[in-house]
């Protein structure tokens, strides 16, 4: 007499792990989202101290900033640059450093540096990864100290 599983048995043992794949998978998706909204606002919040105290150690700097600029003033800024997650314009002669959710080219939050602030903004396009990092990175204009001191 042959042991082994019956028919039923290997379906039903199909259809569990089926199930279970249709549970683990969007949880999966989820936890790499979350892992991307962390990063881009660490990442935001890293260049806007950076750039801070790029400016203090410059004793000010120009606000049209060239990608070198940019890239002098922060290690984030010249990471994501290379990776496509920045992308500059320019604004009343100001540069303008905007953080991108590159899956949906979607803009989540902008940098501008306008002489004697850093201006964080919320940016107006909407998608799963922009919604979450405009809800960890709050508007604000950070006045930079130190300016016009020369060393």
């Amino acid at each position: 007499m042959r042991r082994g599983f019956t028919m039923i048995e290997l379906i039903f043992v199909i259809v569990i792990l089926g199930i279970l794949a249709a549970v683990a998978i969007p949880k999966l998706a989820a936890t790499r989202d979350d892992a991307k909204i962390s990063k881009m606002a660490s990442n935001i919040q890293t260049a806007k101290n950076e750039i801070a105290s790029y400016i203090v150690s410059q004793g000010g700097t120009d606000t049209n900033w060239t990608e070198d600029s940019y890239k002098k003033a922060s290690n984030v800024i010249s990471e994501m640059a290379q990776t496509g997650e920045i992308n500059t314009t320019e604004d009343n002669g100001h540069t303008v450093i905007q953080f991108k959710d590159t899956d949906n080219d979607a803009v989540c939050v902008t940098l501008e540096y306008n002489g004697t602030d850093i201006l964080v903004k919320q940016g107006d396009d909407d998608s799963r990864i922009c919604d979450g990092v405009k809800s960890m990175v709050k508007e604000v204009n950070v006045t930079v100290a130190g300016q016009g001191v020369k060393y």
